[in-house]
């Protein structure tokens, strides 16, 4: 790359006012949904500045940046192409780094160009693991569709700034939210990403092997305790503050496919399978892939934990809408029209003790508005299953 090229590509990484400023959440929520399609346990939204990368979206993976000496995200700029290394330790370029020698012991890399609006590659979509692997074309084809999708949010995110800068109240009230979402996210789940770091190290150390018992119930409810963190922020933010979207054609089977990769370690858990239904090629429509596969997730999980051993989950394609069939616990009539209120468990979940607070169907109902779409939840009663509707205008 040219020097002026390069310079306009820094300053165009310098315009998003991110290098030590808190993540947005929007790109965290997107690299775990990356980390869930390739089932890898760290992922990342990286930008690459002049001397260093910074992770301004992750999951999983320790520190907020480091040197470009030893940034894979710094070689996908450079060759503006996706970059895969199936085992860092057999190639001689990679493996001396201490990232690969040490933690977090990179010893699988798949990155994609993330590229702005104005064609500037800004870094990089990546997902990591600690050990070997090899990735298939359509998880590559999710993640270019991940990479779009974060420049987007990027360009809003700055958007907003341009704006709250010029005056605008409602952008300035948008980026406080935003940032005390991302402070807070950022307080209660780094403590909790660093012990279950330290908890997958004591995991794979052989000598240990005798307390695993004792481990594995530590790491499910590190787990546990993120996902209610999440749940907690997105879920009492206040009803009239308007969540901002990305609105882009989006493939709902891809949809389908990231809220099934999402909830595969809880599903396989309780021995539930979860079955698409989908027809052929695409079916897109104009929204937030992000939003969506969120919202979807939030549908299936709660199928997964209302079914019992053997159970399906269907989730079903047609046209513009998705639905998630369960054919579990169901729901009695006078409940029904109170499942989706913040906070409310119903009586099944408070006696079967069903992990959650209540806060899923609403955060996928406020997403569904967002979209002037509907989020619809119909049972034939106790132990007859749940239909859950979401529904997407075109």
């Amino acid at each position: 790359m040219s020097a002026v090229g390069e310079d306009a590509r820094l300053a165009a990484v310098d315009s998003y006012h991110l290098l030590d400023a808190p993540r947005p959440v929007v790109l965290d929520e997107l690299t775990r949904l990356a980390g869930a399609v390739f089932d890898a346990p760290m992922s990342a939204v990286t930008l690459v500045g002049r001397d260093r990368e910074w992770f301004v979206g992750k999951t999983g993976v320790p520190g907020d940046g480091g040197p470009l000496a030893t940034s894979f995200a710094e070689r996908v700029v450079q060759e503006r192409r996706p970059l895969v290394v199936t085992d860092t330790l057999t190639e001689s370029q990679y493996r001396a780094w201490d990232n690969v020698q040490g933690a977090p012991n990179i010893r699988f890399y798949a990155g994609v160009p993330l590229i702005d609006e104005d064609g500037h590659t800004l870094g990089s979509v990546c997902v990591l693991d600690d050990k070997p692997r090899e990735t298939a074309e359509k998880q590559l084809e999710l993640l270019w569709t991940m990479a779009g999708q974060a420049a987007g949010h990027l360009a809003a995110l700055r958007n907003r700034q341009l704006l709250a800068e010029l005056g605008d109240e409602l952008s300035r009230a948008i980026s406080r939210e935003e940032d005390f979402v991302a402070t807070v996210s950022h307080e209660l789940r780094t403590p909790v990403t660093t012990i279950q770091g330290y908890l997958e190290l004591l995991v794979d150390n052989e000598d240990l092997a005798p307390y695993r018992r004792l481990i594995d119930p530590i790491q499910r409810n590190g787990e546990r305790l993120v996902r209610m963190v999440d749940h907690l922020l997105a879920g009492t933010r206040p009803a009239a503050a308007p969540l901002p979207l990305l609105r882009s054609l989006t493939d709902l089977v891809a949809v389908a496919e990231a809220a099934m990769a999402a909830c595969k370690a809880q599903a396989t858990t309780r021995d539930v399978p979860i079955v698409i239904e989908a027809p052929e090629g695409k079916a897109t429509v104009p929204g937030d892939f992000t939003r969506l596969s969120q919202a979807a997730e939030h549908l299936v999980r709660n199928a997964v934990l209302f079914s019992t051993t053997g159970q399906p989950v269907i989730i079903r394609i047609e046209g513009r809408t998705i639905e998630v069939i369960d054919t579990g616990a169901g729901i009695p009539a006078d409940e029904v029209p109170h499942v989706i209120e913040r906070f409310y468990r119903g009586q099944y979940a408070r006696e079967q003790a069903v992990p959650g607070v209540g806060l899923g169907l609403s955060i996928a109902e406020r997403i569904m508005r967002a979209h002037d779409g509907r989020l619809t939840v119909t049972s034939d009663g106790p132990g007859r299953g749940t239909i859950a509707r979401m529904s997407i205008p075109g």
